[in-house]
């Protein structure tokens, strides 16, 4: 299984990342290849096999995890101002943990749509009359913001976002964070490469705000072998405590 306490996935350090950059060029050159044949023929299923991935292809939403998340941060920041002693300090806990989430998923969701705006590729919708590789960059709409899929980042986010917090949920939510990615070919939304692009996008930015936090040594901190790991939620655990007995 991935090691989630490594500072970067892959391996990736100072010398690795040209290489891993280069890999993830060849990789969108690659798939490139295969997009219009994947996308035409995914389309074209029987509608009956299309159905189970425009069910689950909505876990992508990313409204789901950013309003609840953020609900649970106001209300727990409430509490910080009201309550005293441990009843603070789990509060403060949890806001931490409604935080990580908000930010682990929100930030590599941002950096998706600003993407999608830069690069301005058309959606398979657009392919009768655009064709798969036709652009509109900047100054566009949805159908012309299909590079990377925000529905992948958002799923492949909250996966390292859980497996970060509780490491033996990550499988998991990695599998279906890839389902879903794998949901927009069909549904008629996404290229391959869009998808790529996307899982891509939603694994490093949800590093990149873990990395941050534990820079703060909120919720996480830097071990002295470079591993960083999440910090014990010792208020939680006592205020469970004291409620179970």
């Amino acid at each position: 299984m991935t090691d989630l306490t490594k500072p970067w996935p892959l391996g990736l350090d100072a010398r690795r990342w040209p290489l891993f950059c280069l890999g993830v060029v060849l990789g969108i050159a690659l798939l490139s290849q295969l997009d219009v044949w994947a996308s035409r023929g995914a389309i074209g299923w029987p509608d009956q096999w299309r159905a189970p991935f425009f069910f689950i292809t909505d876990y992508g939403l990313s409204d789901w995890v950013l309003i609840p998340s953020l609900a649970v941060f106001i209300l727990a920041m409430l509490a910080v101002l009201l309550l005293k002693r441990l009843s603070r300090l789990a509060a403060i806990e949890v806001a931490m943990l409604s935080a990580f989430v908000f930010l682990g998923v929100g930030v590599p969701g941002l950096i998706a749509n600003l993407l999608k705006r830069l690069v301005g590729r058309s959606r398979p919708s657009e392919f009768e009359v655009s064709g798969a590789f036709s652009f509109q960059n900047i100054f566009n709409d949805w159908q012309f913001q299909s590079f990377p899929s925000g529905h992948t980042t958002t799923a492949i986010a909250l996966a390292f976002v859980i497996g970060f917090l509780w490491p033996r949920l990550f499988p998991v939510f990695f599998v279906v964070g890839a389902v879903v990615g794998l949901s927009r070919v069909p549904v008629g939304m996404h290229y391959p490469t869009d998808v790529f692009g996307g899982l891509i996008v939603g694994m490093l930015g949800a590093y990149l705000v873990r990395n941050l936090f534990a820079r703060r040594r909120w919720l996480f901190e830097r071990r002295p072998n470079g591993r960083i790991v999440r910090r014990q939620l010792a208020a939680l655990r006592r205020a469970f405590q004291r409620v179970r007995a």
